[in-house]
């Protein structure tokens, strides 16, 4: 006799998919809310999120100073000097010598250009200088019909520029008093959270700060892996301007993706005007090769290792970041993902059977705040 089902448990089924189900939305639209906000209070967050990346920078050096009896103040201030003395000799280091060859790269530029007319002109495009004139002369009138709209393209470059500036200005003051007052932070916060929470919060704070400081870590030692493989690549293919690439090779990498896009693409030029078209292949190929090792090889292990996440979860995050929010959420992307990992874990030691104790007794470690 074939069996039947039982009205009672198919009844209970649906009742426990309806409430799973409606607990679900709930919490997505709660999710959802939060987001909203958080786009909403995104010009706030913005200069806040870019000055605790610059503190874990930054940090090592001022604990130096206040572990030898310097100041908190003091200790900050000096270094947050120090801090924009070393981004003055980076931007030093690639506009000196740019500045210094950019008669010959002007040169250089000029000459691609005349040798891609006459590429054109031979076979088989055999493209003459009449056409060449046309073409220049259509797209002189094109530039003049669009110049409206090119005046309010560079007016919103203009707006765009400001706005780092204003973002930049707010996270180095931020920057400053975070170096300043950071291990006073998680003693205020208990004092103001009531029962457990004046615990959990402080750990989960605390653990966060050290997973954000792996990550800039990390990321800076992909970025000097990349510097010194490209680096080497162009000195021995004989391309100027070394140093400056780099250099510029090493701070792009904080900027996954388009960073790199951009600092393969200036050296790529600056091969191809200065050494020739072959030179200028072999740096391409130089730059793929490196690029590719930087991204699914030397990237995934390093920031899997030094944040506790799986290699594949790192790059979908960058992946999922980048389509959802572009170069920010590229560049947002591992260290959120691993904040998430933190709360998951910290939530599953404390709902597991037998849950581990938080690691204060009431007094927060003075670790999130820098430690």
């Amino acid at each position: 006799m074939p069996a039947t089902l039982s009205s009672a448990k198919t009844a209970a089924a649906l009742r426990t998919s309806a409430r799973i189900s409606l607990e679900v939305l709930l919490v997505l639209v709660a999710a959802a809310a939060a987001l909203w906000i958080l786009g909403r209070m995104w010009s706030v967050l913005w200069p806040l999120v870019v000055a605790l990346l610059l503190t874990t920078l930054a940090w090592p050096p001022a604990r130096f100073l206040r572990r030898r009896g310097w100041p908190p103040a003091l200790a900050a201030s000096v270094v947050t000097v120090l801090f924009l003395l070393v981004v003055a000799g980076i931007a030093a280091l690639i506009a000196v010598p740019v500045a210094s060859e950019s008669g010959d790269l002007a040169d250089g530029v000029t000459q691609g250009i005349e040798k891609l007319r006459q590429w054109a002109a031979g076979p088989p495009f055999n493209i003459d200088d009449a056409e060449i004139s046309g073409g220049i002369d259509s797209a002189t009138a094109r530039i003049k019909d669009s110049v409206g709209s090119m005046v309010t393209t560079v007016f919103t470059g203009v707006s765009t520029v400001l706005n780092g500036l204003v973002t930049a200005l707010l996270a180095l003051f931020l920057m400053f008093f975070f170096l300043k007052d950071g291990p006073r932070f998680l003693p205020w916060l208990a004092r103001q959270l009531p029962g457990r929470l004046a615990a959990d919060v402080p750990v989960v704070a605390a653990r966060s700060w050290d997973t954000l400081s792996s990550f800039v870590r990390s990321q800076a030692f992909v970025g000097l892996l990349d510097a010194v493989f490209i680096g080497l690549g162009l000195w021995i293919v004989g391309v100027p301007l070394v140093l400056p690439l780099a250099v510029l090779t090493f701070v792009s990498a904080f900027v996954p993706i388009v960073g790199a896009v951009f600092a393969g693409l200036v050296a790529v030029l600056i091969a191809l005007v200065s050494n020739g078209l072959t030179d200028a292949l072999i740096v391409l190929a130089i730059i793929l090769v490196v690029q590719q090792l930087e991204g699914n090889v030397f990237q995934p292990i390093i920031q899997s290792r030094g944040l506790g996440l799986h290699a594949a979860v790192v790059l979908l995050a960058v992946t999922l970041g980048g389509n959802l929010a572009g170069v920010a959420g590229s560049l947002l992307a591992v260290p959120v993902a691993a904040q998430i990992a933190v709360i998951w874990n910290y939530l599953r030691e404390q709902l597991s059977d037998q849950p581990r104790e938080p690691d204060t007794d009431g007094t927060p470690p003075e670790a999130a705040a820098p430690s």
